[in-house]
């Protein structure tokens, strides 16, 4: 390991004593688990939980690089070669997609949370070097008109040119890292522009968020917006609403622009203010409410993690907020909805939404939620590594 990592948490919010004990307790049932959990699953791309059982998706599948990413918040603490030595060839095996030139929108949910770790943890130069032709490919995606990063390829004869989603401000952060690493603002410019964009068009005044909106890719202009993964156009997606706190924190964080943190600071206001009373969100905080609506854990899970880096970077009178609102979540995902007694579950965290209006994985564990869990925990238990 690298005697000093560098991408620490920042000064800020004291977590409390209590916290960071409770924290290491939950730290124990997630370590128990995922060194279980890795004899079955260890090298492949797990997205949702079918039966109990992760399923495996190809290398470029948006959801890539969480696995790793888990397996990287632990071996950073030392003593788990056997999960860093399955991280490292999870790694290893996006070089296929990156080779291929076929790197997307997600580019920095796959490399960020490999690759990037990897270098950040370990100092590997051949991890540096994927890192920076991801973020290569991914700011080719980047629209100078419309001051957007293009989501998704063509599908049949849909063309998706001018196709943004809100999903895409959580992979900044590998551009912002490629500038820092290569001394070369050029990578940072169009993640502040998205990050721009994202506060003009996707963050409404509410503090809520549109998932996609479409422009004309030639004049840039906004022509709409559509429901995408969330209930209806003007609906509030939880999950988007989670990215959009978290990106523009990490946005802010990057670049201390104050407008980045104003508008994390909205979104927050929105997402706390919409919570039932077990503090987990519901799927869309807009759809209609039903006795079996469904929840959407990992969107609770990733809101978290935004507000405990909230928490760091407000006077003393609001961080308060913002920590306690995220320990609140955090405890109940643990309380409500982990796994621990579940030895037939592979995930962490139950109860996940993937996509709704799609039918696809409602109400099982998803392995971002499962990061995000993770995540959140290293934060409440005071580790310094950040991997965005």
């Amino acid at each position: 390991m690298r005697e000093t990592i560098e991408h620490q948490i920042p000064s800020g919010a004291e977590i409390s004593d209590s916290t960071k004990v409770w924290a290491e307790g939950v730290w124990a049932h997630i370590l128990n688990k995922v060194e279980c959990t890795s004899k079955r699953i260890g090298v492949s791309f797990p997205h949702a939980s079918v039966n109990g059982i992760y399923d495996n998706m190809r290398p470029s599948w948006w959801t890539a690089g969480f696995w790793p990413g888990i397996l990287w918040h632990i071996a950073a603490d030392g003593g788990h070669e056997n999960l860093q030595h399955i991280a490292e060839q999870c790694e290893e095996r996006l070089d296929e997609p990156l080779n291929a030139l076929t790197v997307h929108h997600d580019a920095g949910f796959i490399w960020t949370l490999s690759a990037v770790a990897n270098y950040r943890v370990t100092g590997n130069e051949r991890s540096k070097q994927r890192g920076l032709m991801a973020a290569s490919q991914l700011s080719s995606r980047f629209n100078i008109k419309g001051r957007y990063i293009r989501a998704w390829h063509d599908q049949k004869q849909v063309n998706r040119a001018g196709w943004s989603i809100i999903d895409t401000i959580m992979n900044l952060p590998l551009l912002y890292w490629a500038s820092e690493t290569t001394s070369d603002p050029r990578f940072r410019h169009v993640a502040t522009a998205h990050a721009d964009t994202v506060l003009e068009y996707f963050l409404r005044p509410d503090g809520s968020s549109y998932h996609i909106v479409q422009f004309d890719p030639e004049t840039g202009e906004r022509i709409g917006a559509m429901s995408g993964q969330g209930h209806a156009e003007e609906s509030a997606w939880a999950r988007g609403s989670a990215w959009t706190i978290y990106g523009l924190m990490l946005s802010y964080r990057y670049t201390g622009e104050e407008r980045f943190l104003i508008g994390a600071k909205r979104a927050a206001h929105f997402f706390l203010a919409n919570l039932p009373e077990d503090d987990v969100p519901h799927w869309d905080f807009r759809a209609p409410r039903e006795e079996d609506t469904p929840r959407d854990t990992s969107a609770g899970a990733c809101a978290a993690c935004g507000l405990i880096e909230l928490a760091q970077v407000v006077p003393d009178r609001e961080s308060h907020l913002y920590m306690n609102a995220a320990e609140r979540i955090i405890r109940s995902l643990h309380d409500n909805y982990s796994t621990w007694n579940l030895d037939q579950e592979e995930g962490l965290i139950l109860s996940g939404t993937s996509n709704l209006p799609g039918g696809v994985h409602v109400n099982t564990p998803l392995i971002y939620g499962d990061y995000f869990f993770v995540e959140a925990v290293a934060m409440l238990r005071g580790a310094k590594l950040r991997l965005w």
